[in-house]
């Protein structure tokens, strides 16, 4: 580990936050050995912590096994005051007004955690249609919505972002060069429209949300199923312009209209 990076470490938080991101992807109460295999500590070196977090109320012991779960006050403490709770009102109404106009699904996502997150869905009008579920989190280099984010990213933001990317990691010195290419090729294009990575008969058209010098707020994403045959279906060209058309919509609606490109 690099000097500078070394240098502001806080080991004690690091271990509370272990727990609690470990506790949170578990479905079931663990004891204090399994917590400490699961973020590769000894027991004994999260004993503390854990009377800390029981203490603030952040955990919750199990009186007959002993075991800890989390409690709901993370859920509480991050529903105080949500920013993505109002980007979702935000776009909802328009969203919802492109699916109906398109006639295809689409949804809104965001960077979070080093992959994307789905956080509104607008379903389509049709009796078949693609869902893609709130709230699922997908691979940035795989998915639409991911090249999106990353390609209007200020460029050192990406290179750490994608320099820790376990997906990004395993590709080719030759692939990851060409992945780099293909966001230039997105910026400069200002839309991504290709046939889904994650999906077979599906096509997606991406185009960004607050697009300015600071990166972007977050991603539009319509999801076409190419086996749907409609002869008033609108052509690639006509989807992405109400694509945009929303996408203007939603800048509007959180105050993003002005904003430097």
């Amino acid at each position: 580990m690099k000097e500078t990076e070394s240098k502001y470490q806080a080991p004690a938080l690091d271990k509370g936050l272990d727990i609690l991101e470990y506790l949170s992807s578990q479905s079931v109460p663990l004891s204090q050995t399994e917590i400490a295999t699961g973020i590769s500590r000894s027991p004994n070196e999260i004993y503390r912590m854990l009377m800390s977090l029981e203490g603030r109320g952040y955990v919750l012991r199990d009186e007959v096994s002993g075991k800890y779960r989390l409690s709901l006050k993370l859920f509480y403490l991050s529903h105080r005051h949500s920013p993505i709770d109002e980007l979702r009102k935000a776009a909802q109404f328009p969203l919802e007004e492109l699916a109906n106009t398109v006639r295809q699904s689409c949804h809104m996502s965001i960077l979070y955690m080093n992959q994307v997150m789905v956080v509104i869905h607008a379903k389509s009008p049709g009796p078949i249609a693609l869902s893609i579920e709130e709230g699922n989190l997908f691979p940035l280099p795989l998915t639409a919505s991911g090249r999106v984010l990353l390609a209007f990213m200020p460029e050192q933001e990406r290179k750490k972002i994608l320099s820790v990317n376990p997906v990004f990691k395993k590709y080719p010195k030759p692939d990851r060069q060409r992945f780099i290419d293909s966001l230039n090729a997105i910026a400069d294009s200002g839309a991504y429209l290709k046939p889904s990575d994650l999906a077979e008969g599906v096509t997606d058209i991406s185009v960004p949300i607050g697009r300015h010098q600071n990166g972007v707020v977050a991603c539009l994403t319509i999801s076409m199923l190419s086996a749907l045959h409609n002869t008033d279906s609108l052509n690639q060209d006509q989807i992405l312009e109400h694509a945009n058309q929303c996408a203007a919509k939603i800048e509007q609606r959180i105050g993003l209209i002005g904003f430097p490109l």
